[in-house]
């Protein structure tokens, strides 16, 4: 995984879910934005605490996760 600086995750904050910078914005809130047609532009606006690279971010670890491979183990 690259360096996603901006891609926290806390016990105590949003339930451990990956969060804007130790905000409780979480990466799926705004995944679901822009699945839900919202243009960055729109989301910045909206949220005027979050930062262009911070949903550029929230996007690239996404992808990330989703190229992620599960692999289980057997029990011996």
């Amino acid at each position: 995984m690259e360096h996603l600086d901006r891609i926290t995750q806390e016990p105590g904050v949003m339930g451990g879910r990956a969060c804007i910078r130790g905000m409780r914005v979480t990466v799926g809130m705004v995944l679901n934005l822009i699945g839900a047609g919202r243009s960055v532009e729109d989301i910045l606006a909206d949220y005027p605490y979050l930062e262009r690279e911070d949903i550029l971010q929230a996007l690239r670890y996404a992808a990330w996760r989703a190229e992620e491979r599960e692999v289980r183990l057997v029990g011996a």
